[in-house]
């Protein structure tokens, strides 16, 4: 097998990353790409730094495994907290999503403008974002808020329900009309997408980090000549536990029909 032939590993803490997923199929539809979620482990935003990496690397090892070409750590928690760790057991390519996000922020922001981080708690802690912003030298004032229950309330399906819009009200109401470019600094927070826009009104323009990083995938691909020109790619899915909940919400919330869904436990 050519490296170009070889697959693309994506992994997150549950269905988030599917966002990632969806981005990168449509981008590079030649790709085989396989997908892991850690659905026994979810969410990982409330979990220890400490247990945040070691799910990572688990997850990562397994992964390499597969002969993969590319490493997308497609959660902002992880790539909060455990990427640089990923990266030195890692001898391919190794992406996370907070990178990519914070430069697609930069490019929507106005000089000086206001940024407003949404994430996990773990995410938010880490202040990964800020310093991300920060290094650039753009001078953006950046303010991130925690907002746990985004999370769980995706993983149930409730994208749509009433208290999906009460949590978000809760949460964002304060900010309406105060930032420039609002980055979704999760990737379960696509899927929340429209009411975040009605909370924060008009004014914010909103930065999905998994578009962002599908980008970022695509761009490395061809800087290293690994682009793969096949016209259909293929798609495996795996995940810890419950891969029929999992296989239904992706079909309802994402429109992925994922097919048989594997389960492997660490």
């Amino acid at each position: 097998m050519n490296n170009s032939e070889r697959p693309i590993g994506i992994f997150d803490s549950g269905l988030g990353g599917l966002t990632v997923f969806k981005e990168l199929r449509a981008l590079l539809p030649g790709e085989d790409l396989i997908y892991f979620g850690d659905t026994a482990r979810v969410p990982y935003g409330t979990k220890s730094p400490e247990a945040v990496r070691s799910f990572s690397k688990e997850i990562a090892s397994f992964l390499l495994k597969k002969k993969i070409k590319l490493l997308i750590v497609a959660c902002n928690t992880a790539s909060s907290l455990a990427l640089d760790e990923i990266r030195k057991l890692s001898d391919v390519p190794v992406q996370g999503v907070i990178q990519p996000g914070a430069e697609a922020a930069l490019k929507a922001a106005p000089p000086g403008g206001r940024v407003l981080v949404i994430g996990t708690s773990a995410t938010v802690n880490s202040r990964a974002y800020s310093r991300a912003l920060a290094a650039s030298g753009a001078g953006v004032k950046v303010t991130e808020k925690a907002c746990p229950l985004f999370v769980p309330l995706v993983e149930e399906g409730w994208c749509s329900k009433p208290a999906a819009l009460m949590a978000a009200r809760e949460y964002l109401s304060g900010f309406r009309g105060k930032a420039d470019v609002l980055i979704l600094g999760c990737t379960h927070y696509p899927l929340l997408k429209r009411i975040i826009a009605r909370v924060m009104g008009p004014r914010s323009r909103i930065v999905d980090s998994a578009r962002a990083a599908a980008r970022s995938a695509k761009a490395a691909l061809e800087a290293r000549g690994l682009l793969n020109r096949a016209r259909f790619g293929s798609s495996a899915f795996l995940v810890s536990d419950a891969p029929e909940r999992f296989s239904a919400l992706a079909l309802k919330l994402l429109k992925i029909k994922t097919g048989k869904v594997a389960v492997k436990r660490f």
